[in-house]
């Protein structure tokens, strides 16, 4: 007999927990690199330390996984190297983005990105996939539309971070959903792929300045927690992307950038009534993809009725 974990109902509450699990890492990853920055850590020390201790947790997780073979597999398929090659250039563009921009004071504007990712998967959906958006998807990307343009007056510029968080991501995740590979095998990958360029990027760091790792053993500790915390969330997020329902995956990516706006708002970073109209609409935007998300999900459970005999 199969375990409860190989059944249905047990692998769709597993990958439901492991997809709010990795959208409230996220939502709090914020408050690790303000800790980091105010330690005297520059965003690309972050993003160095990040990559340098990325890759012995994706290791770990590939051997308890026992998925050493299939990365060997992977190497030998071009293809699908390539492919994890675009993935490694995109989360890292968002890495980098979204580092500078905690440290930075635009949370506000990190949280706006991830808020319109997934109404940007689905548009991408339609124009990639051939996908069929309805009336309320069109509704949720028009309200998300005029929320980025009236954030873009209230900015006096086009919102660049939240659209570059949004676009590297949603990116991201279109590829790493069509990778022939588990997701351990394809986040390892991922993190080899940056050692070499994160070794540099470090020994430059310090070559030129004053780096916090190395400093004393607790500034040493807290930078080794970027990690953890970078695999753990990511590992959870491919394994449960690829048995979650796209409806389901939609309505969790709201869990971080909320929290990423709570912890904005605690920072005390500006938000004009202009922006806050701005973010109503693309909170309108996501109450309306959540509903058609919901609504659609609902239609399809319901039992075929079929006609007396």
């Amino acid at each position: 007999m199969s375990r409860t974990a190989d059944t249905p109902g047990g692998s769709s509450r597993q990958a439901l927990a492991a997809g709010i699990g990795c959208y409230l890492i996220w939502g709090l990853m914020p408050v690790l690199f303000i800790a980091m920055g105010r330690a005297g850590a520059s965003p690309w020390e972050i993003l160095s330390q990040r990559v340098l201790w990325s890759l012995p947790w994706a290791g770990a997780l590939v051997l308890l996984a026992g998925q050493g073979p299939q990365v060997l597999a992977v190497l030998r398929r071009p293809r699908v190297l390539a492919t994890l090659c675009a993935t490694t250039l995109l989360i890292t563009a968002n890495w980098a983005t979204y580092v500078w921009a905690v440290n930075n004071g635009r949370n506000l504007e990190a949280s706006l990105g991830y808020y319109i990712n997934p109404l940007l998967a689905m548009a991408a959906g339609a124009v990639i996939f051939r996908e069929r958006i309805s009336l309320l998807g069109w509704c949720a990307i028009g309200l998300a539309s005029v929320g980025v343009v009236l954030q873009a007056l209230a900015l006096g510029h086009p919102p660049y971070v939240s659209l570059v968080l949004a676009m590297a991501f949603c990116g991201y995740g279109i590829l790493r959903k069509q990778v022939d590979a588990d997701a351990q095998t394809g986040l390892f990958i991922e993190c080899a792929l940056l050692v070499l360029p994160g070794l540099a990027l470090q020994l430059w760091l310090a070559r030129h300045g004053p780096v916090l790792f190395g400093r004393s053993a607790g500034s040493s500790l807290l930078m080794a927690t970027a990690g953890p915390m970078t695999v753990f969330p990511l590992a959870l997020f491919a394994w449960a992307a690829r048995r979650l329902p796209f409806s389901t995956v939609g309505f969790l990516q709201f869990i971080a950038p909320t929290i990423g706006f709570g912890v904005g708002l605690a920072m005390h970073e500006p938000m004009s009534p202009l922006r806050a109209v701005s973010f109503a609409f693309i909170w309108a935007g996501a109450l309306v993809f959540i509903y058609g998300a919901w609504r659609a999900a609902r239609i399809l459970r319901k039992p075929l009725v079929q006609s007396p005999a």
